[in-house]
């Protein structure tokens, strides 16, 4: 389950099986259409890389769904825009080499997207909008805190004062409502806000 932020997909949930992480794989060039019809309709999407002439058939017949462009090179997929209480909108993604799905379970598993999406939103409610309120200073500031750097040597490294390290580090922690500079790190990894 992937939520868009202003330019790009952010995940939420990944469950990366087997071995195959989603949103590692979606491009911000891939990405920019889906966020703009996820900002304006609950339309399924579909896409197939190949031509399958079998699940191109299926597909084409789900009469509420669309094709689109792939998001994932060699793989087929439905795509699930789904919105949440307080404007939150996101999109639950399968995808894989072999689908089928019939109409009535298009609308059972949209359903269930729109329930699972919820459910997450409420749990994890100060982590949606992040992506626009830290800067890239406080980002690039969080990326060498996770790679082990002190504020003194992110300080020389970004040619800032120690103080102002200090300040950005400080920043972003409150952000991400994080208690200190390890959990702020932890949850911009999370977010996929830093690698």
């Amino acid at each position: 389950m992937v939520g868009p932020s202003p330019d790009r997909l952010v995940p939420c949930f990944d469950s990366a099986y087997p071995d195959f992480s989603l949103t590692k794989s979606i491009s911000a060039r891939d990405s920019e259409e889906i966020i703009r019809h996820v900002r304006l309709s609950t339309q399924p999407r579909w896409w197939l890389d190949d031509s399958n002439a079998a699940m191109l058939e299926k597909f084409g017949s789900l009469s509420w769904a669309a094709s689109m462009q792939p998001l994932i090179d060699g793989s087929a997929g439905l795509a699930f825009p789904v919105h949440a209480e307080r404007g939150r909108c996101g999109l639950v993604v399968f995808a894989g080499g072999e689908m089928s799905v019939e109409q009535d379970m298009l609308y059972d598993i949209h359903a269930r997207c729109f329930s699972l999406f919820s459910s997450v939103s409420r749990i994890r409610p100060g982590d949606v909008g992040l992506t626009r309120a830290i800067s890239r200073r406080e980002l690039e500031c969080l990326k060498l805190t996770a790679n082990g750097y002190t504020s003194e040597e992110i300080a020389r490294l970004l040619k800032l004062s120690v103080h102002t390290a200090n300040q950005y580090l400080t920043q972003s922690a409150q952000k991400l409502n994080a208690v200190s500079r390890m959990q702020a790190v932890a949850k911009a990894l999370r977010l996929g806000l830093i690698e």
